[in-house]
């Protein structure tokens, strides 16, 4: 069975699945093995590995690691082509579709696929969709695309349908790695039931009600990642599994 079908298999018997994004710049080591662990202990259901820029981490040793550790699903969270790597069990295969910049849209994708085929990892097509968060993001400076606006649900809603008639598996409603606001929970809501693919949101989400939030507003997936930059919040980590994980803990 796929990783991604398994993964919804999961999430509808749960009510909702968790995964936490790991930037490798941000630990290394025994530090990033440590983590791993605690991840795996506490009940999130995969992993995501990537980031808009990678500076000081050897990427392919990092996911090399972390895929040594962990008991449950490593995804590619690619920030560019340079970071698919063969030890993965997956790749979030990104197209930014909120945007006009057509090496987001498909340039680089075109240079990925015959990499992700002879390596044999999964591909998830994920339309990805950057809104606005308070702040400039990583995401969207490096990206170079103008987020959607959090007024505007009906530019949400066309673009998500879009991505579903084109084809993709799911859609990634993110408000950008340190964002000051995550998605609105009313954007989670109108897109979740304008569509009918799993619907994944990350970025801003700092506390497990947030979390529960998106959850309840259609969101299959969260995803969480900054929060634990900080390895006194390493106990957060249940409370958010437990907060997408309803169904798991009523």
């Amino acid at each position: 069975m796929k990783i991604f079908t398994r993964l919804l298999e999961s999430a509808k018997n749960n009510g909702g699945g968790y995964f936490v994004l790991i930037d490798p710049d941000t630990r290394k080591g025994d530090e990033l093995k440590a983590f791993v662990r605690e991840i795996c202990d506490r009940g999130v259901d995969a992993i995501l590995v990537g980031g808009s820029l990678i500076i000081d981490s050897d990427f392919q040793a990092a996911v090399q690691l972390i895929k040594e550790v962990s008991s449950i699903p490593v995804i590619l969270f690619p920030g560019s082509v340079a970071q698919i790597n063969s030890n993965a069990d997956a790749v979030l295969f990104l197209s930014l579709i909120s945007g006009r910049n057509p090496n987001c849209l498909f340039g680089e994708h075109v240079i990925a696929a015959p990499t992700i085929r002879k390596l044999g990892i999964e591909p998830i097509a994920t339309g990805y969709m950057l809104f606005e968060s308070g702040r400039t993001t990583t995401a969207e400076f490096m990206s170079n695309t103008r987020p959607l606006p959090v007024n505007k649900p009906e530019i949400a809603m066309a673009h998500a349908l879009a991505a579903q008639y084109l084809g993709m598996s799911t859609i990634y409603l993110e408000a950008g790695s340190g964002a000051e606001h995550s998605v609105p929970d009313a954007i989670v809501k109108a897109v979740s039931r304008y569509i009918e693919i799993p619907v994944i949101t990350g970025g801003g989400i700092r506390t497990p009600e947030d979390a529960r939030a998106k959850i309840e507003s259609g969101s299959t997936f969260v995803v969480t990642g900054n929060i634990y930059d900080d390895p006194t919040k390493f106990g957060l980590l249940s409370e958010f599994v437990r907060a997408a994980h309803p169904k798991q803990f009523t």
